[in-house]
């Protein structure tokens, strides 16, 4: 099986799975191939916090052309996947020069599978992009075509509690990921000051409660052919076992009152509203301290016009901020406005490159002492070394 990721987070994708129990675990880019049984799909589709998808790859083809591609898709039994009354979507990405538009590539495997449905029985299987009862994924490089069901349906990002978002939020997966890269033990308290639709605060709390971020929604294989309904019951079952009380406080705050009620919405939607206190607050004025704990900010980039002159002068305030009242936290900043972050004006002892949607970020820990203690750290540049 593939897992795919976003770029930068591989690494964390890889020991998630490996906690899972997955087998010949192999590093790609923005993507991870594993071993592992039917219980194995389900699980990572229920468990994993840093996947996009979970693919099952089941044969390769040499194709020469267009024509050559629509000849050997057909030929595929596709009466072991799908009914001729089921529905079905197709996804494809290619790299190469032989075929550079995947929207064609995706038609000619759609009509190379209808067409055979429609020369069997005089009708054909229905596209559905939204809800199918197979999802198809088609990978394309330079004449290799590798065809692989998609497991998961929906993005896994899509954890079923965010109904209502905030301008620009955060994915899931994004958040996830980052609260894994910054080493959160789970004992220390959580806080997000500017938290928007409450992802980094929700996201938390479920890892805290050790809770699967997937057990809310529902999956591609649950229309499979083959699903096995008692499995998958025991998969969700031994899930819900392991959900814990967490041992810490995660906190939320926002400027916006909109902000807060959304968040406040998505967190009973999470079932984890009793482990986060959320606060309509401005963190740049409050006089409010948090010690000895997690800041997770994503603050505002500066991509539209009108914050374009005061972005600045926010991010030094930002670093005024937590000088004065976050004594031994550490403070993660993600941003793509990599002029706007020497404005922190507080020495960063990580730098990680990620992107947030298209926009190419860093993430930036801060390791806040009081006084003048770690005044001399060393900046440690951890840039995957990985191609975009």
């Amino acid at each position: 099986m593939i897992a795919t990721t976003l770029f930068g987070l591989e690494d964390i994708l890889a020991g998630e799975l490996r906690a899972l129990g997955a087998t010949n675990i192999e590093i790609l880019n923005r993507a991870v191939r594993f071993h592992g049984d039917q219980a194995m799909l389900y699980k990572s589709n229920l468990h994993l916090r840093t996947a996009l998808k979970v693919l099952k790859p089941f044969t390769q083809l040499m194709i020469r052309d267009s024509i050559d591609l629509y000849k050997k898709i057909k030929r595929i039994d596709w009466e072991q996947y799908l009914s001729v009354d089921g529905t079905l979507a197709i996804e494809a990405t290619v790299n190469g020069d032989y075929f550079t538009h995947s929207q064609f590539v995706a038609l000619k495997a759609k009509d190379a599978i209808v067409d055979q449905f429609r020369e069997k029985y005089d009708r054909r299987p229905s596209v559905d992009l939204d809800n199918p009862d197979l999802r198809i994924n088609l990978h394309i490089y330079d004449r290799t075509c590798s065809v692989a069901l998609d497991s998961s349906g929906a993005s896994l990002g899509k954890r079923g509690y965010r109904q209502s978002q905030a301008l620009a939020p955060m994915s899931e997966v994004l958040a996830a990921g980052i609260i894994a890269l910054s080493g959160w033990d789970q004992q220390r308290d959580l806080y997000d000051p500017m938290c928007g639709s409450g992802t980094f605060s929700i996201e938390a709390a479920l890892i805290a409660c050790n809770m699967a971020p997937g057990r809310l929604r529902n999956f591609g294989f649950e229309k499979w052919k083959d699903f096995d309904a008692a499995l998958w019951a025991v998969v969700k079952q031994k899930a819900d076992e392991k959900i814990v009380e967490p041992t810490c406080k995660i906190y939320g705050s926002d400027i916006d009152h909109d902000a807060i009620a959304i968040s406040k919405s998505n967190a009973m939607n999470a079932k984890v509203e009793k482990y986060i206190q959320f606060k309509q607050m401005d963190f740049l004025t409050s006089a409010e301290h948090f010690n000895d704990g997690l800041v997770l900010i994503n603050p505002p980039y500066g991509e539209r016009l009108k914050e374009k002159d005061e972005i600045v002068p926010f991010y030094q305030e930002i670093g005024t901020q937590l000088k004065h009242h976050y004594e031994n936290c550490d403070a993660w900043i993600i941003s793509s406005n990599i002029e706007a972050l020497k404005f922190i004006g507080l020495r960063p002892s990580r730098k990680i490159r990620l992107f947030n949607g298209p926009l190419d970020c860093k993430l930036q820990k801060y390791e806040l002492f009081k006084g003048k203690k770690g005044e001399n750290r060393q900046v440690a540049d951890t840039e995957p070394t990985r191609d975009n």
